[in-house]
């Protein structure tokens, strides 16, 4: 059976700041090309700008609200939105909301703390 939990992973703190827990990821799974993840930002924070060189990423916010920076612009962010990062843009996220922020995040290739640069 190809099914996984939320409980099948632990949760870790991404070189961003933001905590995750891998879905669905090939070092834990038979998925090859793509990652998914589940991050959480607590009220007032606000993640590392930072890049990805090889990674596109979608962000999907599944609960909270907050205030993205892509590249030179930012927007406010809530649940129901999704983000395209391409890769090699400069991103980071705010939760300027009171309820913890939760996003999907989406990458291929899969997340690696070696394809994040801090800026």
């Amino acid at each position: 059976m190809l099914k996984w939990t939320k409980r099948d992973s632990e949760c870790y703190q991404t070189r961003d700041g933001s905590w995750i827990r891998e879905l669905l990821h090939p070092d834990h799974h038979p998925v090859k090309n793509q990652s998914l993840a589940e991050a959480r930002v607590a009220p007032g924070v606000t993640t590392h700008l930072h890049r990805h060189r090889l990674a596109e990423e979608i962000y999907h916010i599944t609960r909270g609200s907050g205030v993205m920076r892509l590249g030179a612009e930012e927007f406010t962010v809530q649940a129901g939105d999704s983000i395209l990062i391409p890769p090699g843009m400069p991103h980071a996220i705010c939760n300027n909301g009171k309820e913890e922020l939760l996003i999907l995040c989406c990458c291929a290739p899969p997340y690696r703390h070696e394809d994040t640069e801090l800026l």
